[in-house]
């Protein structure tokens, strides 16, 4: 395993990012594995050497950030040598402050949060999204007097318009509140759009990258039907049932992006999430891409891909039949 600065900042992370969503309760999602067959997936990473584990107090309603918290606790090995992270911003409930990124929700929902990690702290604590309700300064307020009163370390972001980052950002510097070190985003071989000016402003501001969605919600596991778009498709229950994946990705130029990375997998003898993760690895800024799995071997091909370097010929072939998107994911 290979372990780098989270941007500027001195957090050492591991370079794979384990994404719990798929942890928790399957009457959340049905492709969503319970405890016990969660446990094997946290034990297979952490003998990996994966110290960074992202998750959400949205996923299985609370459900994944408490097998998270079970799960480091259960290796008997200290806080410190994990890398936790959360996020606020969508609903758990219908109250209507129970949403969003008001200074009261987000004081009490990582108060709910670390409650059910059963931390102390978490180490990096993100906004979901970005409140179009709530003013950036007021945003910027909460999440510094989350770190000030030592609940978390580090705070970041996810998906938005890298000009509402940029004014973040400012914002931070402007007026003394904690600066975001990092900027969890939508970007795959798939989805390159945040090449545009998203990736830039964050390497020139010294924040870390740390994709979701890596292998575009499975699609680059090359086993998607072509042609057909009335429903979702795939071999696994998530991919049978994956209505957002299905509007993001599916177009044709998608496909032939997906041919290329067969053709470098069967050519290389590895595997297509591992040429898919490898391309984001290799991208200038890139620090940790979130992966999930539902398969062991998910976990494995991913660690295993830090080995894997393309070339400029495989890189341009990559590159060749990408095709511009609308902005998605946010």
């Amino acid at each position: 395993m290979q372990y780098v600065n989270l941007g500027a900042s001195g957090l050492k992370v591991s370079r794979i990012c384990l994404g719990c969503m798929s942890y928790g309760s399957p009457t959340w999602r049905n492709w969503v594995l319970d405890e016990t067959a969660s446990m094997p997936f946290f034990e297979s990473a952490i003998e990996l050497g994966i110290n960074f584990f992202d998750t959400a107090d949205v996923y299985s309603k609370g459900e994944s950030e408490r097998l998270v918290g079970r799960a480091i606790k259960a290796t008997g090995r200290p806080r410190e040598e994990f890398v936790v992270a959360t996020k606020v911003y969508f609903p758990l409930t219908d109250d209507p402050n129970c949403k969003g990124l008001s200074r009261k929700h987000i004081r009490h929902a990582i108060e709910a949060s670390l409650e059910r990690l059963e931390m102390d702290y978490v180490d990096l604590y993100q906004i979901h999204r970005l409140d179009q309700a709530t003013p950036m300064i007021e945003i910027l307020d909460a999440m510094s007097e989350v770190v000030d009163a030592g609940l978390a370390l580090y705070v970041g972001a996810s998906s938005m318009y890298a000009w509402e980052f940029a004014k973040l950002l400012y914002l931070a510097d402007q007026h003394g509140f904690r600066r975001f070190v990092s900027m969890q985003n939508h970007y795959n071989l798939i989805y390159r759009e945040e090449e545009r000016e998203m990736l830039p402003l964050c390497q020139a501001e010294g924040v870390g990258l740390i994709p979701w969605s890596p292998l575009a919600r499975g699609f680059l596991m090359g086993n998607r039907i072509r042609n057909i778009r009335s429903e979702p498709t795939g071999d696994s229950a998530r991919a049978k049932t994956d209505d957002i994946a299905h509007r993001m990705y599916y177009r044709d130029d998608d496909f032939a992006v997906v041919d290329v990375v067969t053709e470098i997998a069967t050519k290389r003898e590895v595997t297509n999430a591992q040429v898919a993760l490898a391309w984001v690895l290799q991208q200038p800024g890139i620090t940790a891409p979130i992966i999930g799995g539902t398969q062991i071997q998910h976990i494995e091909e991913a660690v295993f891909a830090l080995e894997l370097t393309l070339n400029d010929v495989e890189l341009e072939a990559l590159a060749e039949p990408y095709r511009p998107h609308p902005v998605l994911g946010h």
